[in-house]
């Protein structure tokens, strides 16, 4: 069974809300740092890779598992920590990626700024899609062979919220943050390649959210081919093909809103 969710909330599109999201969410990652400074509050800490909110910890599902393979050891805690990634992941997708990191916030606000639409002719160099689990597994590899989680300590959108951390509290920079500033060259190569080929983390949340139950959805009867899905697809993907319904869709919403003849509509499917 399966229920359609409206085109537009309260009269935006996604894109409004999800720009809105992200704006939020990193707005946090500045307050965070500045109200323990000014104010000595440290109720929330931490950033999006480990946050702690009061007693409760959330922790990044990669961290968790790299923690697990590195140190052979079941943290309780830290499962406890993975488990609200996981259950987002596991009904709503890659949302983190698209409505959340701090990583896309950048990326949508050059994109914002530009004086070009976007569309694929951005893509100049694009990776195959089977990349995004090669680097996973990559990682894996690297944090059993090294014993140490790499991609904790390098994560673009965890240094992202380190280095807002450590400029706030101790006004300086790390030259780990220079892998932010790469990441955004990247976007001069193609929208997103970072998150659409590299990121072991979005290619976590796509597999733990291959069979979410939220999914956008192609009404072929009422598709015409215009193709303005598939050219505005961030990842690279053919909505018009069914592909949004591909583990590597990230629910970003922004086909839906695209698409003048509301062929594109999330869906909510219930379990049969």
């Amino acid at each position: 069974m399966q229920v359609l969710l409206p085109g537009r909330l309260s009269g935006y599109g996604f894109t409004f809300w999800r720009r809105l999201l992200l704006s939020i969410s990193f707005v946090l990652l500045i307050c965070i740092p500045l109200t323990h400074r000014i104010f000595g509050i440290t109720v929330v800490q931490g950033w999006y890779q480990s946050l702690g909110i009061g007693k409760l910890r959330i922790v990044s599902p990669l961290e968790g598992l790299q923690s697990i393979l590195t140190t052979h050891h079941v943290h309780v805690p830290a499962l406890i920590g993975m488990l609200i990634p996981v259950l987002v992941a596991f009904f709503l997708g890659r949302v983190f990626c698209s409505w959340v990191c701090p990583i896309s916030f950048l990326a949508e606000g050059r994109s914002f700024f530009s004086r070009h639409p976007p569309g694929r002719k951005q893509d100049r160099i694009v990776l195959p899609r089977q990349m995004l689990w090669y680097t996973l597994i990559a990682d894996m590899l690297f944090a059993l062979v090294l014993g140490a989680p790499v991609f904790v300590f390098l994560s673009p959108p965890g240094l992202v919220g380190r280095e807002l951390m450590l400029a706030i509290l101790f006004q300086t920079l790390t030259l780990e943050g220079l892998v932010v500033v790469l990441v955004m060259a990247l976007e001069l190569l193609s929208r997103r390649f970072y998150c659409r080929s590299l990121c072991p983390l979005g290619a976590l949340l796509a597999l733990l959210g291959s069979r979410r139950r939220l999914r956008m959805v192609w009404h072929v009867d009422s598709c015409v081919a215009c193709g303005r899905c598939d050219a505005i697809c961030p990842l690279g993907l053919a909505p018009s093909k069914a592909e949004a319904d591909s583990p590597y869709c990230w629910n970003c919403g922004l086909c839906s809103d695209h698409c003048p003849h509301d062929a594109l509509r999330f869906s909510w499917r219930s379990p049969s």
